[in-house]
Order: C-alpha cells, then sequence, then structure tokens
C-alpha cells in the first residue's frame, strides 16, 4: 500500500531557488539536523524497561517495521530512515536525560514516545528546542488544546474515548452509578477529567472515585466497592495494575462492567487477568489487529512478519505502525530538501486521507489543527479476545 506524494510544502523565491539549486544536496543535509545525504534521524524516548515495558517495547516495534519496509522501497525522497530509541522507563524524572541525549545524536524529529507523565515534560522541550514530535501513545488533552506547533498527534484523544464510553453506558444501558479508579499521576488525572467532563453532559458526577499508586493496585478495589457499589467500575493504568484490580474485585464478589482505555495495552491484560478479563470494555484508537480485512492492518501483518517475526500482533504496535505511517506521510511532503518546519507544513497538507484503517478512521490536519483521528473503537473482551461493537448492548454484562 502506497501514500499519496502530498508534494513539497516548501515556498521558495525565485532567488532562492537558484542559491538552493548552486548547492549540492550534502551541502544542504549538513545544515540540517539529523539529515545526511542518505538518511534521517527519528528519535523516541519511552518505556523500554521497567512496568511499562510493553508499552514501549511494542510501540517501537512497529514504528522500526514500518521504516524498515519503506528502506527496503527506496526511503523518503531517497534517503533511510533511522530509528534511536531509548528508554525512559515510563519516569518523568528520566525525560531531561532521555531527550538531552536525541538532541546530542542530532535527530531530525522526534516519534513514538509513550505515556502521559513524561510527554508533560516532552512537550515544552520540543517546544523550546522547535523539534517536531510525531505519534504518542497518550491522548492527554495537553497535547490537543492549546494546539502546539511542533506537535503532530495521531490517536483519538482520552476526552474522546471517556465520551465514547459515558455516552455508551448512559444512553444504551441506563447506568447512572459510575465510579472511577484511576492511578495517581498525570495520566490518572487527564482520564478522571474526562470522564467528569463527559458526565457533565449528562449533569452527573462519578458515584465514586479511588486512586492508587501504581504499586498498590489491589487495594483501591475494596474502597470503591465500599464507596457505592457503582454499575460501571472504570479503572485506568498499566495491565499490571488494572488486571489486580479487577481480579481482586471479582473475588470480593463486586462485579460491575469494568472499562477501560486504549492505553493499557489489551494483550496483557487479558495475559494477567485470564479468565477475570472476560465482559470488560476497552476502547481503542485503532482497529483490532486481526481485522486483515482492512488494507494497513494486512500490511501491519505482513510487515511485522518480516522484519519482527518475534513480535505479537497487538493494538499497541500496531499504533506504532500508524504513527511511522504518518511520519513518513510529512516527510514526504516536506519535499527532497527536507527542513523542521517542512515536516510541520507537511503534515498539515493532508486532509481527508484514506491510511486504510476504515471509512471512519481518514487523517486530517491543518495549520490551525494538529490531531489526526476522532474516532474511538469501542471492544468487549470475549473469551480472551478483543471483540469491536458498535451497539453497546452488546457490552451488557451476560
Amino acid at each position: 500500500m502506497k501514500f499519496r506524494n502530498l508534494g513539497s510544502a516548501l515556498g521558495f523565491s525565485c532567488v532562492c531557488a537558484w542559491q538552493l539549486a548552486a548547492h549540492t544536496t550534502p551541502a544542504f543535509a549538513q545544515a540540517v539536523a539529523g539529515v545526511t545525504e542518505k538518511e534521517i534521524a527519528i528519535g523516541s524516548c519511552s518505556a523500554l524497561e521497567g512496568p511499562s515495558s510493553a508499552l514501549g517495547t511494542q510501540t517501537v516495534a512497529g514504528a522500526k517495521a514500518y521504516f524498515s519496509l519503506t528502506n527496503d522501497e527506496g526511503g523518503v525522497n531517497g534517503r533511510k530512515l533511522r530509528l534511536i530509541a531509548y528508554d525512559n522507563s515510563y519516569d518523568p524524572a528520566k525525560t531531561q536525560g532521555c531527550f538531552d541525549k536525541l538532541m546530542a545524536d542530532k535527530v531530525f524529529a522526534l516519534g513514538f514516545f509513550v505515556g502521559t507523565p513524561t510527554a508533560v515534560k516532552y512537550l515544552p522541550l520540543a517546544e523550546e528546542n522547535k523539534i517536531p514530535v510525531v505519534g504518542l501513545f497518550t491522548g492527554a488533552q495537553i497535547l490537543y488544546a492549546p494546539m502546539r506547533h511542533w506537535i503532530i498527534t495521531v490517536r483519538a484523544s482520552y476526552y474522546d474515548e471517556t465520551r465514547e464510553q459515558i455516552d455508551g453506558m448512559w444512553n444504551t444501558l441506563g447506568y447512572r452509578k459510575i465510579g472511577v479508579i484511576y492511578p495517581d499521576d498525570a495520566f490518572g488525572a487527564a482520564v478522571l477529567d474526562g470522564v467528569r467532563i463527559a458526565l457533565k453532559g449528562h449533569e452527573a458526577e462519578p458515584i465514586a472515585v479511588a486512586s492508587y499508586q501504581r504499586q498498590t493496585a489491589n487495594v483501591v478495589a475494596d474502597q470503591q466497592y465500599a464507596g457505592g457499589k457503582s454499575t460501571g467500575g472504570r479503572t485506568r493504568g498499566a495491565p499490571n495494575t488494572v488486571a489486580p484490580i479487577v481480579k481482586h474485585a471479582h473475588a470480593a464478589g463486586w462485579k460491575p462492567l469494568f472499562l477501560t482505555f486504549s492505553f493499557v495495552g489489551t494483550e496483557e491484560l487479558i495475559t494477567e487477568a485470564g479468565e477475570e478479563a472476560d465482559g470488560m470494555v476497552v476502547t481503542q484508537v485503532v482497529p483490532p489487529y486481526y481485522l486483515t480485512d482492512l488494507k494497513t492492518v494486512a500490511l501491519y501483518r505482513r510487515t511485522l512478519g518480516q522484519y519482527a517475526p518475534s513480535e505479537r500482533p497487538s493494538f499497541v504496535s500496531l499504533e506504532g505502525f500508524v504513527d511511522a505511517m504518518v511520519l513518513v506521510e510529512g516527510l514526504k511532503g516536506a519535499g527532497k530538501e527536507p527542513t523542521r518546519a517542512g515536516r510541520i507544513r507537511g503534515s498539515e497538507s493532508v486532509h481527508q486521507l484514506d491510511v486504510g484503517l476504515g471509512p471512519q478512521l481518514k487523517l486530517d490536519y491543518s495549520a490551525k489543527d494538529h490531531k489526526g483521528f476522532d474516532h474511538v473503537i469501542p471492544s468487549v473482551i470475549r473469551s480472551g479476545r478483543p471483540v469491536p461493537f458498535t451497539d453497546w448492548r452488546t457490552a451488557a454484562p451476560k
């Protein structure tokens, strides 16, 4: 599958064009960080180690697979892509050091970051250094509003996910008692805000709220259960925190409809929670990785099998793959002599682009909007498999 070439987003006067032509490509490349005659370097900081490492390693694996495919097809305007990926362990304290390493490597652009607590640290650094960031594995509202010139997001936001969940439970299932269990960090705060805003649209509030440190996930189910026995129990966090909450709640005899976010890592959640995961609703921002009738999902499966055969297909690596596609498309739009500013304009020239993920997932950017997708795909776990649905009655406990 090939995207259409959006053409150069750079505009030069006649004099500038003549001057540029007088220089060789290597001379231009040396003046732009991360760009040589043969290569473009992209940098990444994500959780490659620690409790959230599955999210980081899978995101990077999907991105690397697409880069490998692109390179084997000739690269971008004749240049091969090189991904330099460092670990930050999902730890905000490590963000400055990781960012500094990438700046020392003189990368052209950044991508494939994971997590809200770290993203809030990287955003001002990227803006200060005027370096593009494409594809962050977080839907925190801080990425979207106010619009940030140097940040190109791809996925739907947490506000989009919470609105889909709350409206589905409220309008279709008739649930009125909705509680929230969330990690006590920037990620948890972001999604709790989304829940409250979505409930406010129904003139309601959460019936109970409980937070936890990621190391103490087991105890909060008791707090939530005692606080109001909600019919909709919403959990937020990595699978190694969500799974214990669900298992502990079920052991205590409390079995509401549990819902969680795309960020959780659906496959790891199913592995950790086992049969207890059945019936959980997980909203997704990309289609299921097994729907190979979709062109890009089929391409992802073939590419992952070719370049990362030991990598298990997942929602997370599929999202990394799609993020890499978006980054590459913007590079094409930046022209044969890319600049960082041209990279941003390349993305801004993408309008209603069919990326092969279904009719509702079309990529759309502008100079006033750097958010790619709005669409959310709810899924319910049945017999250890996430099954997408459009009718929320499908999610009602059986």
